[in-house]
């Protein structure tokens, strides 16, 4: 088992009260889902792990590199999706013009990052979507369902070639056809190599058993205060905004 995330007492206090932890977790390089209700701090820790936060105590090790100490090599070996006012998308622009953005943001500053194409599209979405129809370059984001908006933020995020991928709360997509392709597509993307760290508002053991899937799943219940704490970003140490 090779492991990506070692947690121990690991938390997160601000001025509002506890947002999470203590956390101790051990993770490899499959699926593995942090499940918990509204106020147990699951996208915190989410950005705590992928080196985008800091904790105010505890230690964690994650692809071997010491957070928040070595956060930039963290920063640089992951990627993180579905996280409301991070990543989410601007419905007026159109598909193709969201993945030239993209491969701008992460080229060097001197590369010429050319206009979208139908085999750009392909090559960036289709490892994501899967058998979900791909859209068109001129697609715009708004006409996009509900299930194609998160797999293009997936696939935007996974141009960068993480070893890991942290994805927020699965519950976005709230009919269980529309997350049961999701859990297919996080699923395929393990498969081909890629380790996916997921929060969710609670387990979904029925499609999990339908797909032949086992993530590790790891209860954040226990945990969450009685009073939880909003989590204010404005108000926490982020340290990088999204890489």
């Amino acid at each position: 088992m090779s492991i990506i995330v070692r947690a121990h007492e690991l938390a997160l206090h601000s001025k509002r009260g506890p947002v999470y932890g203590p956390v101790n977790l051990v993770a490899d390089r499959g699926l593995t889902v942090l499940h918990g209700p509204a106020g147990s701090g699951r996208t915190c820790l989410l950005l705590t792990l992928a080196g985008r936060m800091k904790p105010s105590s505890g230690t964690v090790e994650v692809l071997g590199y010491e957070l928040p100490r070595r956060a930039r090599p963290v920063q640089r070996a992951t990627a993180i999706a579905g996280f409301q006012g991070i990543d989410t998308l601007e419905e007026s622009v159109t598909v193709g013009a969201a993945i030239r953005e993209r491969a701008a943001w992460i080229s060097p500053w001197w590369a010429i990052v050319r206009r979208t194409d139908d085999a750009e599209l392909r090559r960036v979405l289709a490892p994501v979507f899967g058998e979900v129809p791909l859209p068109a370059t001129d697609t715009l984001i708004w006409d996009l369902d509900e299930v194609q908006t998160v797999l293009l933020r997936i696939a935007l995020a996974m141009m960068s070639e993480p070893e890991v991928l942290f994805f927020d709360q699965i519950e976005q997509l709230q009919s269980p056809a529309a997350r049961r392709t999701l859990w297919k597509r996080l699923d395929a993307i393990t498969r081909a190599g890629t380790a996916v760290v997921a929060s969710a508002a609670a387990p979904d053991t029925a499609i999990w058993n339908e797909l032949g899937m086992a993530p590790l799943a790891f209860d954040l219940t226990p945990l969450a205060p009685e009073a939880p704490a909003v989590a204010d970003p404005d108000a926490l140490d982020l340290i990088l905004e999204h890489a």
